[in-house]
């Protein structure tokens, strides 16, 4: 496309009419957008037209369709965290990753559905619809960020951002059989991503291919006096990194992430993957991260505490749907949240505020941060002898709609191979490693901090000698 866009074979207008047309082909079936874009999109399209026609110097993306999560706030178009408390927010400026994508001159399409504030693994949990795998329609896309992988998946946006709190791009990147990036916390601003867990959230990318993640990463990354979180890193060149081979590269392959629960037929596709390195020169060794079995427990109540402290802003008062006819404030606040929020964010908040209550703080918050402590030191001595870790990104492929949506503590237990990592901080991506049952299988490939390249160069030398990126759902 950017080739095309260079050459002015293509025009930036044709392209976005391009994704608007599969949008309006597809999307009866997927229903993976909750708010388009049209009108602004066409004239940012056009407006870059004219200048290439001028010969106007433009950002290497400039023109690139991108999708966007809506729980990443942009100027002037509808942001809704899938909430009916938010149904009417419109913001007014832009988070810093949405400033960026203008920037590089990307043309925002639409705002993506996901479960509501993020709380979920299925997407079921949205306010407003279900998004539906492309690969069986009958089946989940995966959660938080279900729309952005859904999308990306059925040809709707070459690029989506989606935000990973505890696996929410790495599983349905995994499930809809595209790339998911989550980097390391602190590397992409958190600024104007509506908080569900603070000290969790990451923004990242979704594409095809690998070196579309890198090139996407490569506009997001890098610091912002914006957020306080946000790491001062020097940023690489993620794509020239690509170029390197493997050769000589130490993998972890955690036993607890092949045991009991992982499909046999994902094991295998995990196992193929490591036969593809170990033919490229990669060594791999099985290592142990003895603290797995504690990561979902521990994560839950970190997670749904800082929820339950986040989620205080929503109060029917300063922004988004307020009751009507309260009998008085503290009335106002109950029926706004009662009406607003959805099950799932109810039974986090309560879970999280019982946690931080008096009394038990010491015995649940307090605790559940010592096991995290515990979780980044099993990843710590892991990379003291290994470049990467490699896993299965989900135990299954992707579950049908309804099976698991009336049993929470099943459904947390699909984010087990990804929460160990968001507890870490660092970064993992999900690429596509074969079929099981005719279903995308997801390779997770884990890095030290700050070591994207890495992942990348690994991510995309398996990715050049296998054919799995290439496969497509049939719509």
């Amino acid at each position: 496309m950017q080739q095309q866009l260079k050459s002015r074979s293509l025009s930036a207008t044709e392209l976005v009419e391009a994704s608007y047309k599969r949008i309006a082909a597809t999307e009866p079936q997927i229903q993976a957008f909750l708010t388009l874009n049209e009108s602004q999109a066409l004239d940012d399209a056009r407006a870059l037209d004219e200048l290439l026609a001028q010969g106007g110097e433009v950002a290497p993306l400039a023109g690139i369709p991108v999708g966007v999560k809506d729980n990443i706030v942009t100027d002037g178009l509808r942001t809704t965290c899938a909430s009916r408390f938010l149904d009417n927010f419109i913001p007014v400026y832009d988070a810093t990753v949405s400033r960026k994508l203008k920037e590089a001159g990307m043309i925002t399409i639409g705002k993506l559905n996901m479960d509501e504030f993020a709380m979920g693994g299925s997407n079921e949990n949205s306010a407003y619809q279900v998004t539906r795998n492309p690969w069986d329609l009958d089946r989940v896309p995966g959660g938080s960020s279900g729309g952005s992988a859904a999308a990306v998946a059925a040809g709707q946006v070459p690029f989506a951002l989606g935000s990973d709190t505890g696996g929410s791009i790495r599983q349905p990147a995994a499930y809809c059989g595209v790339v998911g990036l989550k980097p390391t916390y602190g590397l992409v601003s958190r600024f104007g991503l509506v908080a569900f867990a603070s000290s969790l959230d990451q923004i990242g990318p979704f594409a095809r291919t690998v070196e579309d993640t890198a090139l996407a990463l490569q506009v997001i990354a890098g610091h912002d006096t914006m957020d306080s979180t946000s790491a001062n890193v020097d940023i690489p060149n993620y794509v020239s990194a690509l170029q390197g081979d493997v050769k000589g590269l130490r993998i972890g392959v955690p036993k607890e992430y092949m045991g009991a629960g992982v499909d046999p037929k994902v094991k295998e596709a995990v196992m193929a993957a490591l036969r593809v390195y170990e033919s490229l020169g990669a060594q791999w060794e099985e290592v142990s991260l003895p603290h797995t079995e504690y990561a979902v427990a521990a994560y839950y109540l970190l997670a749904s505490s800082e929820a339950s402290s986040n989620l205080a802003r929503f109060d029917g008062v300063r922004y988004g749907v307020r009751a009507a006819d309260p009998d008085n404030l503290l009335d106002l606040y109950v029926q706004s949240r009662s009406q607003g929020f959805g099950q799932e964010v109810k039974r986090r908040i309560m879970l999280g505020t019982y946690a931080l209550s008096s009394g038990y703080y010491d015995a649940f918050y307090l605790k559940a941060q010592k096991v995290r402590t515990l979780i980044k030191k099993d990843f710590d001595d892991a990379f003291s002898r290994y470049d990467l870790l490699i896993a299965p990104t989900a135990p299954t492929t992707a579950f049908k709609i309804g099976e698991q949506v009336n049993n929470p503590l099943q459904m947390y237990m699909n984010d087990i191979l990804t929460i160990p990592v968001s507890l870490a901080g660092v970064p993992a991506i999900s690429v596509p490693c074969g079929l099981a049952d005719g279903l995308p299988v997801g390779l997770q490939i884990i890095g030290k901090p700050f070591d994207e390249a890495t992942v990348l160069k690994a991510a995309h030398a398996f990715e050049q000698h296998t054919e799995h990126h290439k496969l497509r759902p049939q719509l």
